[in-house]
């Protein structure tokens, strides 16, 4: 068995085998060092893992769909499977089979977009979107949609700030920088680690009119 470290990590698109999950690109990372790896201790009650999908699906299974570049830090977890078959607008929550189909209801899809980051042991329920990148703190619990380019944090989850203002976080947006080739990507790099939005903008522009 390879020895686990905090320093290592694993590639999503390397170790999904999930149907039901979508991993855009090959940058996106989960830190496994503490538990048993991305699709066996991060993603919960999703059909299609190893065991579950030799089972007929009784209802429309929700997917999750993960961006580029997204940080998934150790311990989170992405809670899949709707309502889990507990109806809270029932008089009696219990799961009894006879009822399992009506007792259901689907959530929809989570989608965690490109280039955010999900801080150690956050929770994410089921048919939240994570914004472009976006930050959710450490153990948090997030039960509702989380704008590009904020912060947030508690239990549940509320909005702490925005990471740029308002025309930058629009600008980001519009960049669309997490589709760009790979080359173009590469080599713009260096101004995407930084904070002069000027100067990436520049560099931009400085790119494409080479190409």
């Amino acid at each position: 068995m390879t020895q686990k470290h905090w320093s290592k990590f694993q590639l999503l698109n390397e170790v999904n085998t999930n149907p039901n999950i979508s991993i855009k690109g090959s940058h996106s990372y989960y830190s496994d060092c503490w538990d048993n790896g991305f699709e066996y201790s991060v993603v919960r009650y999703l059909h299609g893992d190893e065991v579950s999908r030799q089972w007929k699906p009784r209802w429309d299974i929700d997917k999750l769909c993960i961006g580029d570049y997204v940080c998934i830090a150790a311990e989170v977890i992405i809670l899949m499977g709707g309502n889990h078959t507990h109806r809270a607008d029932w008089f009696c929550l219990y799961p009894f089979m006879n009822m399992i189909d009506e007792a259901y209801q689907g959530k929809g899809d989570t989608i965690i977009n490109d280039g955010s980051w999900l801080g150690m042991r956050s929770m994410i329920m089921p048919g939240v979107t994570i914004g472009e990148g976006a930050i959710v703190a450490a153990n948090s619990v997030v039960t509702k949609d989380v704008e590009p380019y904020s912060v947030v944090g508690g239990n549940p989850a509320k909005h702490i700030k925005y990471r740029f203002d308002s025309e930058t976080i629009e600008q980001l947006i519009c960049l669309r920088i997490y589709d760009w080739p790979q080359e173009k990507f590469d080599a713009l790099q260096p101004f995407l680690c930084n904070s002069n939005f000027e100067m990436l903008k520049a560099e931009i522009a400085k790119y494409d009119s080479l190409k």
